[in-house]
C-alpha cells in the first residue's frame, strides 16, 4: 500500500511555492517608499513614513469581492476580480481623508491552479498601482472539498494613514453645501446577487448574450472592474474644502450618504442629474425590479459623492473631469434627518 501524502489529500505544496514565485515581481512593482521586506517571509514590513503629520492615524478597511466571483468563473477570466478586491477596501479608506499604504490578500481554493491564481493577484496588483499603494503579502490556502471546482473565493485589507487635524468625518458638513457625483464603472461590487437572479435565472440571458444599450456582452458588462477613485480624491482634499466623502457600495446613495451626514442634515438628490448606465437600465427593466430597490441596492452609475460647499462645486467638477473622471453636481444638503430624499 502506497504512503498517503499532503498532495495525495489535495493539497500542492510546490504548487503555492511555485505561485509565490510567479507572483513576487508583481508585489515588487507595486513598491512605494517604506516597503522593508517581500514576499515569503511571515509577515509584511512596511516603516510608517509620518514626515509632515502631527498627529498619524491608521485607517484600516477589509472586504471581499462577492457573487461577481461567479462571472469571473463563467468567463473563465480571472485578471480583473484583483482590481475589485483593491477598490472596495482602499475607496473605504480615501474617505476618511487616508492616503493608503499597503494591501494585503487572501485567496482560498479547493485545488491551486498557478496560472488563475497568478491573473488574480496580477490583478491585484494593477489595483495597488491605481491606488499608489504597495502590494505588502497576501495568503494562499489549498481547501480541497471545501470550494467546487476551479472556484476561488477573495478577502483583503488595506492600511491608510491620515493627519488627525486633517481627518474627514462629516462633521463640517454644512446645510446648502453641494454634493458631487463621481461615476462609477457599473455594478462595481455589489449587487450581484440580484443582478445574476435577474440576468440569467428571470431574462435567461448567457455571458455572452449582448446587452442593449451597452455595446459589449452581458459578461463583459459585468465583470467591469471597480473604480478606485484614490488619487483623484486625495487631489480634492489637497485644493479643496472637502467636508464629506461617501463610497457609493451595496445600498446605494440612500444607504451610504446618510453615513456621513452629521444630525441635523439630510441630502436631497436629483436623480435625473446624471447618466445610468445601460447596465442598470435593462435590470430594472427586464427584472420589474422597483426604482426605490434600484437606489438601495446598487450605486446607478454614482460611484463617490463629495460634499463640499456650494461655491466650489463647480471648480471640483472641472477638477474631477481634468482628471478623466465623469463627475456632476447631483445634489445639496438640506437641514433635516440624515437622510436621503429624491427629488
Amino acid at each position: 500500500m502506497s504512503e498517503l501524502n499532503y498532495k495525495g489529500a489535495g493539497v500542492d505544496i510546490d504548487a503555492g511555492n511555485a505561485l509565490v514565485e510567479r507572483i513576487k515581481p508583481l508585489a515588487k512593482a507595486t513598491a512605494i517608499p517604506g516597503v522593508l521586506s517581500g514576499l515569503g517571509g511571515f509577515g509584511g514590513l512596511f516603516g510608517l513614513d509620518t514626515a509632515g503629520m502631527t498627529e498619524p492615524v491608521l485607517v484600516s478597511g477589509t472586504d471581499g469581492v462577492g457573487t461577481k466571483l461567479k462571472i469571473a468563473f463563467g468567463l473563465n477570466r480571472h485578471d480583473t476580480v484583483g482590481i475589485d478586491l483593491v477598490a472596495m477596501c482602499v475607496n473605504d479608506i480615501v474617505v476618511t481623508g487616508a492616503r493608503p499604504l499597503f494591501f494585503l490578500d487572501y485567496f482560498a481554493t479547493g485545488r491551486l491552479s498557478v496560472d488563475s491564481a497568478a491573473n488574480v493577484v496580477a490583478g491585484i496588483a494593477e489595483g495597488c498601482k491605481q491606488a499608489g499603494c504597495a502590494l505588502l503579502g497576501g495568503e494562499t490556502a489549498e481547501m480541497p472539498g471545501f470550494y467546487p471546482e476551479g472556484e476561488y473565493d477573495l478577502a483583503g485589507f488595506s492600511v491608510g494613514v491620515v493627519d488627525r487635524p486633517k481627518i474627514i468625518d462629516g462633521s463640517r458638513v454644512r446645510a446648502g453645501d453641494a454634493i458631487v457625483g463621481i461615476g462609477s464603472s457599473g455594478l462595481h461590487s455589489n449587487g450581484y446577487s440580484l443582478a445574476r437572479k435577474v440576468f440569467m435565472e428571470h431574462a435567461g440571458m448567457a455571458l455572452t448574450d449582448a446587452l442593449d444599450g451597452d455595446g459589449r456582452s452581458l459578461g463583459e458588462a459585468l465583470l467591469t472592474p471597480t473604480r478606485i477613485y484614490v488619487k483623484p480624491v486625495l487631489a480634492l482634499i489637497e485644493s479643496f474644502e472637502v467636508h464629506a466623502l461617501a463610497h457609493i457600495t451595496g445600498g446605494g446613495l440612500t444607504e451610504n450618504l446618510p453615513r456621513v451626514l452629521p444630525e441635523g442634515c439630510g441630502a436631497h438628490i436629483d436623480a435625473g442629474s446624471w447618466p445610468v448606465p445601460p447596465v442598470f437600465t435593462e435590470l430594472e427593466r427586464l427584472g420589474g425590479v422597483a426604482r426605490d430597490e434600484m437606489l438601495r441596492t446598487f450605486n446607478m452609475g454614482i460611484g463617490m459623492c463629495v460634499v463640499v460647499p456650494e461655491s466650489q462645486a463647480g471648480a471640483v467638477v472641472n477638477a474631477l473631469t481634468g482628471l478623466g473622471e465623469r463627475a456632476q453636481v447631483i445634489g445639496r444638503i438640506v437641514a433635516g434627518n440624515p437622510e436621503v430624499t429624491y427629488v
